[in-house]
């Protein structure tokens, strides 16, 4: 049984497959079957992109809220998973403790797909690899600079990177970088990381759920993706993993400018989202 909890569950060929398949005729291998899409935070691409790519598999998507099912609470872990599997070809959720997946893919009743979590954002990375891969012909020797926080979007894509042979470069302020992140070089400085990048990636200052104040705020200010930040590299594309804050992490008119390709980036969640969970069917054999 295949669970998707994190990149570091694939290898390099499983990576090349999804991302391959995410770009070919689908088949539909969830026919009469249903896809449970359990969601603790909100998300507006992540429900739409999951709910259309297991339609297009043929399956029926189920959206269930945190209250709807009571994890720890009304029923354990375990029983809310073997009953999720009594329907469901995949359980897909949306958590704020990465753990929680590990304890619903330790039950082994049923794939398990992270949506999102506090840890890891596997779905968003693979969106943005095939974003690049669109964009420049390539992965390997791709040079994406990221601009912000260590957090669950950048440690993914990081991973991700080393998979594919492209270099990864996160500029931080210090104490919000990925700490002793592997294959990952890290800076302070957001004009040393875009130097010759052909990426240049941000995110939001602060994360849903996250710890907001004017310490964090003036800690991130030097780090706003600007037009002179982007003339450093001038042939650099520009990606946000979304929701953006025009005027914090970004720039209206970078986001909004023709180098910004973020709402390609954005569909691709749903081609990606469709690649893995063909993957995770074992589609591969």
């Amino acid at each position: 049984m295949r669970h998707l909890l994190s990149i570091r569950d694939l290898t390099a060929a499983d990576l090349d497959w999804i991302l391959a398949a995410s770009e070919q005729p689908h088949p539909r291998p969830l026919e009469g079957k249903g896809v449970a899409l359990y969601f603790e935070k909100p998300s507006a691409r992540t429900r739409n992109s999951m709910e259309v790519a297991v339609a297009q598999l043929g399956g029926h998507p189920v959206y269930i809220q945190k209250d709807e099912l009571g994890i720890s609470t009304r029923e354990s872990v375990a029983d809310v998973t073997h009953t999720l599997a009594c329907y469901h070809a995949i359980i897909a959720a949306r958590v704020f403790d990465h753990g929680l997946l590990e304890e619903m893919a330790r039950v082994n009743a049923a794939p398990v797909l992270n949506l999102l979590s506090a840890t890891d954002h596997p779905l968003q990375a693979l969106a943005d690899l095939l974003t690049i891969k669109q964009l420049l012909g390539r992965l390997e020797g791709a040079k994406i600079a990221f601009i912000g926080e260590g957090n669950n979007v950048s440690r993914s894509l990081a991973e991700a990177c080393a998979l594919v042979g492209a270099a990864f470069t996160i500029a931080s302020p210090p104490g919000f970088d990925l700490g002793n992140a592997p294959d990952v070089r890290q800076v302070t400085d957001p004009q040393e990381a875009v130097e010759g990048a052909d990426i240049i990636y941000t995110d939001v200052w602060v994360s849903m759920g996250g710890e907001d104040n004017e310490e964090r705020r003036a800690a991130f200010e030097p780090y706003q993706v600007d037009e002179a930040l982007m003339a450093i590299s001038p042939h650099a594309r520009f990606l946000h993993c979304l929701p953006a804050r025009r005027g914090e992490e970004v720039t209206a008119r970078v986001i909004d400018g023709s180098r910004s390709a973020v709402w390609r980036q954005a569909e691709n969640r749903m081609h990606t989202a469709r690649g893995a969970m063909l993957w995770m069917l074992d589609q591969a054999q």
